[in-house]
């Protein structure tokens, strides 16, 4: 039997921990690449093309070190190069996030949705696609949530600050009687405990992060490279940030540990350390 096939993963920062931990709920067998862009954290407030640059630069990272599928782990970075990702590697299958409006709008009982995102999000083609397909009679709110990300890096997921900033997008929101909240970002369901004590027992907070483990078991399933059960694979993690920040992270993000790498940009291209 041939080893499981290898996953790569990326976000700006610690956000597509969501992601993973979803998947190693699901698929725990499968070994991953983690990479963490933080030293440009947040992506969300940068140009397009810097965005796409990055994302190429990353993926051929991966890529070398023997990802066999990459996911883009950031709603960012799918809304601004996944597009360009799949034409610069057209053999590579992507995994990219998509915001759950077709779940909330499918499920809302007021017909009043709310979306928290990145203003790189809300500006893509993505989004507004997604908006335009499934969203037909149903009234979208939106908050791009400014400083949440910022204060999700630093840990700071019950913070005085993490919860003023929440508590202005959502307030008037529910105020106009939203009953489900769309979580664009991969940063933000480790503030869900926060989201669900603002918006109240009545509000459905739409986590993206099973379902999209789900599609990478799907597409793995359809090459077959799927592999289920088995001992846990290898987790491997790097940055462009503060690696030993990262290290002590990640047994509150995702209940285990590793050694976290650290990466180096040059010019386009992403090295070890």
């Amino acid at each position: 039997m041939s080893d499981p096939a290898l996953v790569g993963m990326f976000d700006s920062g610690v956000g597509g921990f969501s992601v993973l931990r979803a998947l190693r709920a699901i698929l725990p067998a499968h070994p991953v690449l983690y990479v963490a862009d933080q030293a440009h954290v947040p992506y969300g407030a940068r140009p397009v093309e810097e965005v796409q640059a990055f994302s190429v630069g990353i993926t051929r990272f991966l890529l070398d070190y023997g990802a066999e599928i990459i996911v883009v782990a950031c709603n960012t970075a799918s809304a601004a190069a996944l597009h360009p990702l799949r034409a610069v590697f057209p053999s590579i299958p992507f995994v990219g996030m998509e915001p759950a409006v077709k779940p909330a709008a499918e499920t809302t009982r007021t017909g009043r949705v709310g979306v928290l995102a990145t203003p790189a999000t809300f500006q893509g083609a993505l989004y507004a696609s997604v908006v335009e397909r499934f969203a037909n009679g149903v009234q979208i709110f939106q908050d791009i949530c400014p400083g949440l990300v910022a204060e999700i890096e630093a840990g700071q997921f019950t913070s005085s600050e993490t919860r003023r900033i929440l508590e202005e997008a959502l307030a008037p929101m529910l105020a106009e009687g939203i009953d489900t909240v769309v979580l664009g970002c991969t940063h933000y369901p480790f503030v869900i405990p926060t989201i669900e004590e603002i918006s109240g027992p009545l509000v459905r907070v739409i986590d993206p992060a099973p379902a999209v483990a789900r599609q990478i078991k799907r597409i793995l399933a359809q090459r077959g490279m799927l592999t289920e059960g088995g001992t846990p694979g290898r987790l491997s993690f790097f940055t462009s940030g503060d690696a030993r920040a990262m290290t002590e992270m990640l047994p509150v993000l995702l209940g285990e540990g590793s050694p976290v790498q650290s990466l180096v940009w040059d010019g386009e291209e992403i090295w070890i350390s």
